[in-house]
């Protein structure tokens, strides 16, 4: 996976070592964004904008982390990006109305969120509990789903997020204690 004649005949531009590359990784990164941001569309457009990013990089890659954990950094961070785009539009969106403008409202999805990975007689569980997961802090939101949805370890996710991993057993644990609390209150008021 990260083996060095990869890796050179990468930097030296090689397409077929690029598609390699793309064929090892697709999956993971498509998953990984749709883990985060919870939609299929953008979750496709930030896995072109990463295979995009890898490719023009690839040669200032120096290899202070594994290939795949530099991979994941770039999905977690465009991801993030996306995510922060749309909060940001969505504000936007709240001042088009107020002032009359609501041609321009981003008005969001209100179809609930299904994982392809999801068996169907769990979809409806797995559209509350990715609700869920939308409503925590953005690193708790991606230490969660990169342990819980991707499988990494606590220690390539701190590899990925660039911290410790005592912050992101931290983040895990928070993250774990609020969808809790966030999904006892969902299942509360919906049992009545």
């Amino acid at each position: 996976m990260d083996t060095p004649p990869l890796m050179t005949k990468l930097r030296e531009g090689d397409e077929q070592a690029f598609r390699e590359l793309v064929s090892q990784f697709r999956d993971r990164v498509f998953n990984t964004a749709l883990g985060l941001l919870q939609h299929h569309e953008n979750a496709e457009d930030i896995t072109q904008e990463v295979f995009i990013e890898i490719f023009r990089s690839i040669p200032r890659f120096r290899g202070e982390c594994s290939l795949s954990t530099w991979i994941y950094r770039i999905t977690v961070r465009k991801s993030l990006e996306q995510i922060r785009r749309g909060n940001r539009s969505k504000r936007s969106g709240i001042l088009f109305s107020i002032f009359g403008r609501e041609d321009h409202l981003n008005v969001p999805s209100e179809n609930p969120f299904f994982h392809p990975g999801v068996l169907l007689e769990n979809k409806q569980r797995s559209a509350i509990l990715f609700g869920a997961i939308a409503m925590l802090p953005l690193t708790q939101r991606t230490a969660f789903t990169l342990h819980k949805v991707e499988g990494l370890s606590q220690s390539e996710i701190a590899g990925v997020m660039k911290t410790s991993v005592s912050s992101v057993e931290s983040l895990i644990v928070r993250a774990k204690r609020k969808l809790k609390e966030i999904l006892s209150d969902y299942y509360e008021k919906n049992e009545r």
